[in-house]
């Protein structure tokens, strides 16, 4: 289970109280922090949102990257900012990994306020074009046949690696993790053959599946992904078990007061329930989830459940 350490305990402190209602939101620019750098993923989605943002909430929107340390810089500028409302920011899934996998300044379910679940990204598992493997049963046999086949991941504790693990504890295989400084780099490794397989995240992958650079064997999502409706999910392939997605989520630092949370909310889920917004975000690999701060809390526990089990039974640790 995830170890409970306040901000007090972390050495951050609360800038300021919170205001007591939503009357007057927001006041001044809103400062949108993103944990990653620019180019990648939750950039992308982060800029794509912010004039509609900007025109909702009748304030300048300001995205502002602060990245490093799989995020965790940012989660932390995130934390220790006021409690008012102007400043949240966009996290990715790793916020939990990270935090059970090694020590951070931070509790992902203490120190943050959840506002908003925007949108999950499936894993999709892909093999160069040169690979024997086809199917899921394909890679499980060629795995106990040659223990330790090498899997790629944009570096410790996210998504992508949680899957590689998740999958071998699944299937009862040996399957050795590579980590690297990105997923980039290990997606023109698979490609070029130096890797076996990888787990990829959609809105990076779906590119060289869609040129015919890689061979999308299923994806780890609950259903089929509606951009690659041929391609099966891990579970319907005979591993129930292996259910994950990247997911791309607003926060706040702990102690948002409930109306300006709702508004926030309210505000966000507007912009990407809209069609053009979904169908913009889809292309990307991603699709949008719509749902209250509450579902979010809910989803954000079940997460650390789910990952905690995996982190524990992989004994995966920071290298």
């Amino acid at each position: 289970m995830m170890r409970r350490r306040g901000l007090l305990g972390s050495g951050l402190a609360l800038a300021a109280p919170p205001l007591a209602s939503a009357q007057g939101f927001p006041s001044r620019p809103i400062r949108l922090v993103v944990t990653f750098p620019p180019g990648g993923t939750t950039d992308i989605l982060a800029r794509q949102l912010q004039p509609k943002m900007s025109e909702l909430f009748g304030q300048p929107v300001v995205v502002e990257n602060r990245s490093g340390a799989s995020g965790a810089i940012g989660t932390v500028e995130i934390a220790r900012s006021a409690p008012d409302g102007h400043t949240f920011g966009m996290v990715i899934s790793t916020v939990i990994s990270s935090t059970l996998i090694s020590r951070q300044p931070y509790d992902a379910l203490r120190d943050l306020t959840p506002i908003q679940l925007l949108a999950r990204v499936a894993d999709i598992l892909v093999v160069p074009m040169s690979s024997p493997i086809r199917t899921v049963s394909d890679l499980v046999e060629h795995a106990k046949r040659n223990p330790g086949l090498t899997y790629g991941s944009p570096g410790i504790g996210t998504s992508v690696h949680i899957a590689g693990a998740m999958f071998a504890l699944a299937a009862g295989v040996e399957m050795t993790h590579v980590p690297y400084r990105g997923g980039g780099p290990a997606l023109t490794d698979l490609v070029s053959g130096h890797l076996n397989l990888m787990f990829g995240n959609a809105s990076s992958t779906l590119p060289f599946v869609r040129d015919g650079q890689l061979r999308a064997i299923a994806v780890t999502s609950a259903q089929r992904a509606p951009y690659l409706p041929n391609v099966p999910t891990v579970a319907e392939s005979g591993l129930p078990g292996v259910v994950i997605d990247e997911w791309y989520a607003f926060v706040g630092p702990a102690g948002i007061p409930r109306p300006i949370v709702e508004r926030l909310n309210a505000g966000l889920n507007s912009i990407v329930t809209q069609p053009a917004e979904r169908a913009r975000l889809l292309d990307m690999g991603a699709e949008v989830v719509a749902g209250s701060a509450d579902d979010f809390a809910r989803f954000m526990r079940e997460e650390v459940d789910k990952i905690g089990r995996v982190v524990r039974a992989a004994d995966i640790r920071m290298e």
